[in-house]
């Protein structure tokens, strides 16, 4: 597995796990206990802090631009799966270096791990709601 792909798994399961418990746990610990359990050995750590950063500051930002990409899917609604994976997609489609992580990659990864980690709908699902967001941006 890529090393980027690793850490964004590792992000998604740490999110998964920080929304499971309604954000009660310190997010860093569950981090640092992923990386430490999923991804001994892994070079790009920064990438998973900074992705945990961008994510933390802007979750609000990030679940509004899910519901009005989405506005038939409640962000409570929105599996606990899905709606990590589509703030982990926003957050490099919408703040990350464009030359680091171009938009088609990001939106490709949100997919990848949709598919991998929750239902059969899943990936269609986060393809259309990022879709819609790049096609807004695009426009801009």
């Amino acid at each position: 597995m890529a090393s980027r792909h690793l850490s964004r798994s590792i992000v998604l399961q740490s999110l998964y796990e920080w929304d499971f418990y309604n954000k009660k746990s310190v997010l860093k610990d569950i981090v640092e206990r992923n990386i430490k359990d999923f991804g001994p050995g892994l070079e790009e750590l920064d990438f998973i802090w900074q992705l945990i950063e961008v994510i933390e500051k802007h979750m609000p930002d990030l679940d509004k631009i899910i519901e009005k990409a989405a506005p038939e899917w409640p962000i409570a609604q929105i599996s606990m799966i899905d709606r990590n994976v589509l703030r982990i997609g926003l957050s490099e489609l919408l703040y990350s270096n464009k030359e680091e992580v171009p938009p088609k990659v990001a939106i490709n990864e949100a997919i990848e791990l949709a598919k991998t980690f929750s239902g059969t709908t899943s990936g269609k699902f986060v393809n259309g709601v990022l879709g819609t967001v790049y096609k807004q941006i695009e426009q801009k």
